[in-house]
């Protein structure tokens, strides 16, 4: 049994992740600014006695006894990290210097979440970890490309320098139950729109790709991360199969049965074209793989956004 502290713990993927902790037997300290974080995705763990939650900012140091680390204190869509650009690079960087420290302190285990944004519009196909990417580094987009790229370079920088024990995953484009209807994430997006019977907003031609991992088989991932021994990473975490945009919109319109008509807007800056990952050092190392495919993850997914719909209009 570890003492676990997950950064970002009332998020989407920290909720998760703080519930299979539990579950797991382990203690858990979910730490969380609340910004894009909810309570209501953690309130159901409220009564565990092995679980605690702390409302903080990484930005500002913290002094914890923990074993493991999962550093998840960022907010993931464009909406969000762009609101407020500088505070977005601070969480990054800052925030995971403050981590390093505490980790290197208490001797704790930390692991990064990273993200497939560090690979910028790619001009390799898939992404391999060893590619360097090709990132705008002073576009709309790049506090978080950049920022989450030198939470990387701090992580080996540690790691090296101080033998702190660390972990990089980069996570692909994940959905789940817990998102946020606001998320500004193309999935909810879309399944928010057809629920409701709006139209469907697709940025340029809808031809870009992306791959879907649906949350629990991130967790799984993660899990596996964190338990290997003496493999740093980083490890591309994500589902393999690739869509383009409108083919995610077309299966979300007929999977809500929607008359929602799908609408073309100007295409975003810096959009990557391609986006797909490689698993295969994830499948060697880790002995993983994702196993919910798209269909099945986005019933799962529209279910959670018709009751959360259903209760607001209560």
């Amino acid at each position: 049994m570890k003492k676990s502290l997950v950064t970002g713990g009332a998020g989407f993927i920290g909720s998760f992740l703080c519930e299979h902790l539990l579950d797991a037997g382990h203690e858990v300290i979910c730490l969380d600014n609340f910004f894009t974080g909810s309570k209501k995705n953690i309130e159901h763990l409220m009564d565990n006695p092995r679980f605690e939650i702390i409302r903080h900012d990484i930005v500002e140091p913290i002094l914890l006894e923990v074993d493991w680390i999962f550093n998840f204190a960022c907010p993931a869509s464009p909406v969000h990290y762009q609101y407020n650009s500088v505070k977005t690079v601070k969480t990054c960087v800052m925030g995971t210097i403050n981590l390093l420290g505490m980790a290197k302190r208490v001797k704790a285990r930390i692991l990064q979440s990273s993200t497939s944004e560090v690979y910028g519009d790619p001009e390799i196909h898939p992404q391999p970890e060893t590619y360097w990417g090709s990132v705008n580094p002073i576009g709309i987009r790049s506090c978080y490309d950049e920022g989450k790229r030198v939470a990387e370079t701090l992580m080996m920088d540690y790691y090296r320098q101080n033998n702190v024990d660390c972990k990089i995953i980069r996570i692909f484009n994940t959905y789940g139950p817990r998102m946020n209807l606001n998320d500004g994430r193309v999935v909810s997006n879309f399944i928010v729109a057809a629920l409701k019977g709006e139209p469907l907003s697709i940025y340029g031609d809808g031809d870009q790709t992306r791959s879907f991992c649906y949350v629990d088989n991130l967790v799984d991932g993660i899990m596996k991360m964190m338990a290997k021994e003496n493999f740093v990473g980083p490890v591309n975490l994500g589902n393999p199969g690739e869509f383009t945009i409108i083919e995610l919109a077309q299966e979300v319109i007929k999977l809500t049965n929607s008359k929602s008509e799908i609408i073309r807007e100007p295409k975003r800056e810096d959009d990557p074209v391609r986006r797909k990952p490689d698993i295969s050092l994830a499948s060697k190392e880790l002995g993983w793989k994702p196993t919910i495919q798209l269909e099945e993850g986005l019933k799962k997914t529209i279910d959670y956004f018709e009751k959360t719909l259903t209760k607001e209009a209560v």
